[in-house]
């Protein structure tokens, strides 16, 4: 469907559900307009007074997490078999697959030559590894010498008939490429094709790339190099590779990590290689590397994925800021867009780059580090997610966590999540394990009480966000120890509203197990580039 009529169709179904919403019942009687209610601060001191509220948090109350099988892949890319079957590829070579996005089996094996995933891909291209780092093994080193494989892509190509494999090939934090194989079985193994885009390279190093292919030496000279070396900060580290088809059915391949930001490019279907565009300073395109969309400076900015999400009529491109580990405030931020090559921006029409500021304000904020109930370590250093829309459009996000106190050690996760009334994503509190959201909306009591409440901020830290208790009453208002404020629900949907402070969020309510299978009601909502959770238990 194309943009037009996809935008029209969306027009008559929204008018139709708002007057189904009006002429019908449910949700807590508030016209389907109204988001929260006005209480002055006399009203909501009034109002706390006649209640017994305990505010103690106590998680200890809580069954704890039946842990899944611990099979570690960093950066996992997730892509659906045509059995049904779930697959996510990442970093080192890793693989897993599984059949309920929870219990993940190892598929690949790392550096290893009985890696039966990878084929190939190391054999008989010296030239590109040798680049990269060294090609004398495949087992990364602790200096600069060991090549690594990082953060693979997997898409099937319907022009070619073949599953693509990208990924890069890297030894600095700016000299690397980007490559692909392919494979007539999604489990590979994927043979070699072809390298794509070199980054990291001086005036000396530059004939061992095919940048000359596409600008003069005086450009590159001019454009690519300062002080005789990379100018990394302007330009990408051709790293994290992700291929996605957008709404007409054109390739993309965008990719970058820090360095000089992210970067797309269109990929031609029919080969799988780059279409390297004309340039066009004005809006950020060069003719080699794309189009720059986000970051620069070489602020942390990495783990590119882009989603187009036909329901809502969004493009949303996920990354990751702050340092990969456990204590580097490593997390999982979104923008936005209504075309594929941007502009892409934050719940404040912004977005990070070279000159910006501080990146922190900059990109919706859906998950850092965090404690809940029912959790026996806290998250840490969640991030470098894909996404994906399963077949019965329920909408998922695949990352990888590391745990507190547990080191360095990560596996995945996978949340499912909601696109709110005004098009932003809002993740679940706790890992999928099947459940469905209620189109109709939840009855109020099945809504109000005592929640266990998460506030993810927007900082890039180290620190754990701790549940708060939050109270939301049968009259429309929130209570919690040292905040107050309003909530409400639409009639017939499972979408909410709630005002902390200055500050309204939207989102849903979704009932759903926690960590360890226990049925709770739970909220998820966005607002100022903020991320909220809450978790109800019937006690």
């Amino acid at each position: 469907m194309n943009r037009k009529k996809f935008r029209a169709a969306a027009c008559c179904m929204a008018l139709a559900a708002v007057m189904a919403l009006t002429a019908g019942c449910g949700g807590n009687g508030m016209d389907s307009t109204q988001k929260v209610p006005e209480k002055s601060k006399e009203q909501l001191d009034k109002e706390r007074k006649k209640l017994d509220l305990d505010f103690s948090v106590d998680l200890s109350k809580y069954a704890k997490q039946a842990v899944p099988a611990k099979t570690s892949v960093h950066d996992p890319s997730v892509i659906r078999g045509e059995d049904g079957t779930y697959y996510i590829f990442g970093s080192h070579m890793e693989s897993a697959k599984s059949t309920d996005l929870r219990t993940w089996e190892r598929l690949g094996n790392g550096y290893q030559p009985t890696n039966t995933v990878y084929g190939n891909l190391f054999d008989g291209h010296t030239d590109v590894f040798a680049y990269a780092g060294s090609n004398d093994s495949l087992i990364p080193t602790d200096g600069d010498g060991g090549v690594r494989l990082w953060a693979p892509d997997v898409i099937y190509n319907e022009a070619m008939g073949k599953y693509c494999l990208y990924y890069c090939v890297t030894s600095t934090f700016y000299t690397s490429n980007l490559c692909f194989g392919i494979s007539d079985s999604i489990e590979g193994p994927y043979e070699w094709e072809a390298a794509l885009i070199y980054s990291g390279f001086d005036m000396d190093t530059i004939s061992g790339t095919d940048v000359l292919d596409y600008v003069d030496r005086d450009y590159a000279e001019t454009n690519y190099i300062s002080g005789g070396e990379y100018n990394f900060r302007s330009w990408p580290n051709a790293l994290d590779p992700s291929v996605f088809y957008d709404e007409d059915g054109r390739l993309w391949m965008v990719y970058g990590s820090w360095s000089g930001g992210i970067f797309l490019l269109e990929l031609d279907e029919k080969t799988g290689k780059v279409i390297h565009p004309a340039a066009d300073p004005e809006n950020n395109v060069d003719p080699y590397f794309g189009k720059r969309l986000l970051g620069g400076g070489h602020k942390s900015i990495e783990g590119p994925y882009i989603l187009w999400d036909e329901a809502s009529g969004y493009y949303y491109l996920f990354v990751s800021y702050g340092s990969l580990t456990a204590d580097g405030g490593y997390q999982i931020r979104v923008f936005r867009s209504e075309t594929v090559d941007g502009t892409y921006v934050d719940m404040e029409g912004k977005y990070p780059d070279g000159g910006a500021g501080v990146h922190a304000f900059r990109g919706l904020k859906l998950s850092g580090n965090y404690n809940l109930p029912s959790v026996n370590l806290a998250y840490k250093a969640t991030g470098h997610n894909s996404a994906m829309v399963d077949e019965d459009g329920k909408r998922y996000i695949v990352y990888h966590t590391r745990f507190a106190n547990s080191g360095e050690v990560h596996f995945p996760r996978v949340k499912q999540f909601f696109v709110n009334e005004e098009g932003w994503p809002c993740m679940l509190p706790y890992a999928t394990n099947g459940e469905t959201i209620a189109d109709e909306g939840y009855a109020k009591d099945a809504v109000v009480g005592r929640y266990y409440m998460v506030n993810q901020g927007t900082a890039i830290s180290a620190e754990v966000a701790q549940p708060i208790v939050l109270y939301l009453t049968d009259k429309g208002s929130v209570f919690g120890e040292d905040v107050e404020g309003t909530w409400a629900m639409t009639k017939g949907s499972p979408y909410m509203h709630i005002k902390i402070g200055e500050v309204e969020y939207s989102g849903v309510f979704c009932e759903m197990t926690d960590e360890a299978g226990t049925s709770v009601m739970t909220f998820t909502a966005v607002g100022e580039n903020e991320s909220i959770w809450g978790v109800k238990y019937e006690e």
